[in-house]
């Protein structure tokens, strides 16, 4: 909580799973209106999904911080409330003051985070994008850390703390990946706290600094990370790569990175299971079930019998780890772009259940208001590509699963049955998998019970 001349500050809060900033898509208010407490006053972007952000002032808006479109790192002021009493003083405010926030309980909510008592009392000129700090050293930002305490900060902290102060493991894991000494770093945040803005900046300077030779000087230029990249010329869209587009693009290039997959593939006959799904669909007309949920069930099944897939590589700890639970994970296209929400413990649901879940996940994916908490943890996913009309994708790993099983378009194709030239219903099933964890065998083992299961559901009862 900060307070300045009797109105309060409503600082960024965290927004939990590890974020640190956020972009303002709208304002539910203006500068002139009264506000309760826990009302929502605006909607934010964060690298999981769209949240609706209440303010636990009451009282009369004085202040936005950030306009629509602009990213506010966490714990820096996003609106500021006087109080409606301005005779009340301090008192008036506290009492509005949310208990949970007073306390320190801990709880964090959607949108709204917890208290983080003094963090907020230092305040900072918002990080713009355009703004030339971002190349320059970490070292830059001493001027402004020297304008808040007369004492020089870097004896300071190394007195009180042997290492540099990192909230995020995506700070870490980003200087790790970019062989970044976080002590080296002088953290943004408050209290010293290092961001993933100050690894960014030392990633961006150190190219450089390594081509600053002392026989070829330059003036600053345009950042290194575009050196060799030509300049956007007239009539070409440029479309900001934040919230959940970057947080896809970075998911996607660490998967394809770290992890050595490899896909198999095999064409079955769908027939079945389509007469399957209708039979139930005529005994259960109040509760139907799709293909997805049938797949889904089959997937299941297969975990069951090849739980090597149902796992992830924890690379510091150099191990394996299968997991006892199925959190499914279905990849759903938004306006947003690509996401993975969870159904958890699918292993627990019956085929009625898992199709009701199904159905209802997927829906408020697409509506952006499912809770950052249910687009992660997932240890399997299920991909059905085949709504965009095609057969065939070698689809990269939802990153830190290992192993992912798509679905194609069902059609009409020519098919032996019984040594009889048919047409039947067909599908193609790829199976993408981290090839640390098993071997072909195990891969293929389990592409093949799928695929049987799909022609012969009466196999899938079997293994139940």
């Amino acid at each position: 909580m900060t307070t300045v001349d009797g109105a309060q500050v409503f600082l960024l809060p965290d927004l939990g799973e590890g974020l640190t900033e956020a972009e303002i898509v709208e304002w539910r208010v203006a500068v002139g209106d009264m506000v309760t407490v826990d009302q929502t006053v605006v909607e934010v972007e964060t690298a999981k999904a769209v949240v609706d952000v209440p303010c636990p002032y009451a009282g009369r808006v004085v202040a936005l911080h950030g306009a629509a479109g602009e990213v506010r790192p966490v714990g820096q002021p996003l609106i500021t409330i006087a109080p409606a009493d301005a005779a009340g003083g301090e008192p008036a405010g506290h009492a509005t003051y949310r208990e949970e926030e007073r306390a320190g309980s801990g709880n964090v909510l959607i949108g709204y985070g917890t208290g983080h008592g003094g963090s907020g009392r230092r305040r900072r000129r918002p990080r713009l994008a355009v703004a030339p700090e971002p190349v320059a050293a970490p070292a830059a930002l001493a001027p402004e850390t020297a304008s808040v305490a007369p004492v020089v900060p870097a004896p300071e902290t190394a007195s009180v703390a042997p290492g540099p102060l990192v909230i995020s493991p995506i700070v870490r894991r980003l200087a790790r990946e970019h062989g970044l000494d976080l002590a080296a770093l002088r953290g943004t945040g408050p209290g010293g706290v290092v961001r993933r803005a100050d690894v960014e900046a030392a990633v961006a300077a150190t190219p450089a600094r390594l081509a600053a030779v002392p026989d070829h000087p330059e003036p600053a230029g345009p950042p290194a990370a575009h050196v060799g990249l030509a300049p956007a010329g007239a009539g070409d869209v440029v479309i900001p790569l934040t919230g959940i587009r970057k947080a896809i693009a970075d998911k996607l290039s660490r998967s394809r990175r770290e992890i050595p997959e490899v896909t198999i593939w095999v064409d079955v006959d769908a027939t079945a299971l389509l007469e399957t799904r209708a039979a139930i669909n005529a005994a259960t007309p109040d509760a139907p079930v799709s293909i997805l949920a049938l797949l889904a069930r089959i997937c299941l099944s297969g975990l069951r019998r090849y739980p090597q897939l149902n796992a992830r590589v924890d690379t510091e700890a150099q191990r394996i780890v299968q997991s006892a639970a199925v959190h499914l994970g279905i990849a759903a296209q938004t306006d947003r772009g690509l996401v993975v929400p969870v159904v958890r413990d699918a292993q627990r649901l019956t085929t009625g259940e898992l199709a009701a879940e199904l159905a209802a996940t997927t829906t408020a994916a697409r509506a952006g208001t499912l809770p950052p908490a249910r687009l992660t943890g997932g240890t399997f996913t299920l991909n059905n590509y085949g709504v965009f009309g095609v057969d065939g994708s070698t689809p990269i790993i939802n990153h830190p699963e290992a192993a992912l099983l798509g679905v194609g378009r069902i059609v009409d194709k020519p098919w032996v049955v019984d040594g009889q030239l048919a047409v039947r219903k067909v599908t193609q099933l790829s199976l993408t998998f981290d090839h640390r964890v098993c071997d072909g065998g195990v891969a293929g083992g389990f592409l093949r019970h799928v695929a049987d299961c799909v022609e012969r559901p009466a196999l899938l009862i079997a293994t139940v």
